[in-house]
């Protein structure tokens, strides 16, 4: 299936089922679909909690379970299923070199790099953070690699960990998105392991004036930049996004321990708790709000709400049953996290919507493309990686 067609037609079913995966749960109501399909909304709040469990955490066999109510989501399975790109050897890496570098983030860069076609070229790495998957290409392929990244602290630790490798590794510490940063593409394929929203879009929308011949991105975290509205890269993107709506596409995770699944349970009950609170207090729509810092969570339940109401200024009454408020937002939980399991069903189907947009982005503007899997989604959910190569500047093999 070429990637018009596919795109067209994870277009057209995410616009028809829009009412089902547009409005969070997480909110004061419930979503309209629950009126509208009163069986699976019983069957939901009807499941177990070892069920729940399973499904939250096996997206696969939570899709199986909703098919028989959504029988859409079979087909977008389907057109989700993008294959493995192909990788080649690299030479084993010296342990010693990247000991400081967490195992999981290791493997997603060994698995990065040996998906990428070896283009020959100088490369570009791009909002490199402390240059490790540069340093490892220079030292696989002994390529130059100049690594672009914004922080004076991460810069420095790259420039030291190039120098103890030896890698022809240059350091820029600059910002990805200031245009004086457009002529380091020049020349160079340009590597973007998990740069977030317009970091890797930028790459995208410039690529026909940057004069880089070959791009690889692993996008990430589409919501970042897109504050004014999601601004689509393809001549034929039809699906109108705020950046709150982008954030369902990055809401699958790696399973975390089980004690901070306990805790972000909680947090979820609280964040509940007040909603309800302040929906009672003040009637009408609660209006959402700007993520909490960490320490608010640390305390009382009556603490958290205190901090919260003081910020958006919600008048509190002098007196509150603050453990009946907290078990509202606890059962309210109970009920979101049954009624999210479809919404979550969408999230792959737009996510593979946004990087095909950037496959069509990069076609409208003279390459030719490439998109598939990196990686298990165990190792990491954002596993999809698009390979662009301007066209007459050779192949996307490894």
């Amino acid at each position: 299936m070429n990637h018009r067609d596919r795109f067209l037609e994870l277009q057209a079913l995410l616009a028809s089922h829009d009412t089902l995966w547009r409005p969070p749960a997480f909110q004061a109501g419930l979503p309209p679909w629950c009126a509208e399909r009163p069986a699976l909304t019983a069957e939901l709040r009807a499941l177990d909690e070892a069920t729940l469990e399973h499904l939250v955490q096996d997206p696969d066999d939570a899709l199986r379970w909703l098919a028989p109510h959504l029988p859409a989501l079979v087909r977008g399975a389907e057109l989700c299923a993008l294959p493995p790109l192909p990788a080649r050897a690299l030479p084993e890496p010296d342990r010693r070199l990247d000991a400081g570098v967490p195992g999981r983030k290791r493997a997603q860069i060994e698995a990065f790099a040996a998906h990428l076609p070896a283009v020959g070229l100088p490369l570009l790495e791009w909002c490199a953070g402390k240059g490790h998957l540069g340093r490892r290409l220079a030292l696989a392929d002994d390529v130059p690699v100049r690594s672009l990244e914004i922080d004076p602290a991460l810069c420095a630790a790259a420039e030291r960990l190039a120098g103890r490798s030896r890698a022809r590794q240059q350091v820029v510490c600059a910002d990805a998105l200031d245009p004086a940063s457009r002529p380091h593409l020049q020349g160079h394929a340009v590597l973007a392991l998990h740069a977030c929203g317009e970091l890797h879009r930028s790459l995208v929308r410039a690529a026909d004036r940057d004069g880089a011949p070959a791009y690889a991105i692993a996008p990430c975290c589409y919501h970042r930049g897109a504050d004014g509205g999601y601004r689509p890269l393809g001549p034929e993107s039809r699906l109108a996004l705020d950046a709150a709506t982008l954030r369902l596409a990055v809401t699958e995770t790696v399973t975390a321990p089980r004690h901070d699944r306990r805790r972000l349970v909680r947090d979820q009950a609280w964040k509940l708790g007040f909603i309800a609170l302040r929906q009672a207090i003040e009637g009408g729509p609660v209006p959402s709000f700007r993520p909490v810092p960490p320490a608010w969570l640390n305390g009382r339940f009556e603490d958290f709400c205190r901090h919260l109401a003081e910020r958006e200024g919600v008048c509190l009454p002098a007196a509150l049953d603050w453990a009946q408020w907290e078990a509202v937002g606890e059962r309210r939980r109970d009920e979101v996290r049954r009624l999210e399991l479809v919404r979550h069903a969408f999230r792959r189907a737009l996510e593979v919507w946004l990087a095909l947009d950037l496959v069509l982005g990069f076609e409208a503007r003279g390459f030719t493309t490439r998109i598939g899997t990196f990686c298990e989604r165990t190792l990491t959910p954002r596993n999809l990686l698009v390979l662009a190569r301007r066209r007459g500047a050779g192949t996307l093999q490894p």
